[in-house]
């Protein structure tokens, strides 16, 4: 067997294409949104063409951050339903931060922390989106009462540094779960590495059953 034919697909072109346009636009989003926060962090301002830029484009980097994602969701909802043995994954969260991943139920096309990661991620981005329309100005924020842009404040900064950990976790596991980055940088995998990391979903797109 040469080493193409040792090899399977794990993501698509398009898919690719959203993930990495995602990840820019966060990436964009989130560094302005740090230089808003925080005087500390006003130098990243010129990342965007500085502090007036960063204002007038953050909001509308948050809503292209929010279709982009969108566009994976319709990709990906259906393979990150939780089942049963996800559950179970979950409950034997220690042995897989221990490496030992024999007892482990078997992961199917994305385990359950990478499920877990991907509803957060949805449900992180519709709360940032609707708070950040409540304090969006000087285009919505005046319809709205100045306790409602308070809690919205709150919600917004709060999400954004849990979903700038979710990201970084996940950045982390890329590169801790060797060959993971090809799967999304060439698309293809190994099938051994397909075995070893989600054997349900190998023998699923090799015909060899659910």
């Amino acid at each position: 067997m040469n080493n193409q034919d040792n090899r399977i697909e794990r993501h698509s072109a398009p898919e690719r294409v959203n993930h990495w346009l995602v990840a820019i636009l966060f990436i964009l989003t989130a560094l302005g949104g740090l230089a808003l926060f925080h005087p500390y962090f006003f130098w990243l301002s010129n990342l965007l063409g500085g502090g007036t830029w960063t204002r007038i484009l953050h909001p509308f980097l948050g809503v292209l951050v929010f279709l982009a994602f969108s566009g994976l969701v319709t990709r990906w909802a259906t393979d990150n339903r939780l089942t049963d043995d996800d559950r179970q994954w979950l409950r034997q969260i220690r042995e897989v931060i221990k490496n030992q991943e024999g007892n482990l139920p078997e992961a199917g096309r994305f385990n359950a922390g990478q499920k877990c990661l991907f509803w957060f991620q949805l449900t992180a981005l519709c709360l940032l989106l609707l708070s950040g329309v409540v304090i969006w100005r000087p285009w919505f924020a005046p319809y709205f009462s100045i306790g409602l842009i308070r809690v919205a404040v709150v919600v917004h900064c709060g999400l954004a540094f849990l979903l700038i950990a979710g990201i970084i976790t996940h950045i982390y596991a890329a590169f801790w779960v060797k060959g993971s980055l090809k799967g999304m940088t060439t698309g293809l995998v190994s099938r051994a590495w397909a075995k070893k990391f989600h054997p349900a979903w190998y023998r699923q797109i090799s015909g060899g059953g659910k």
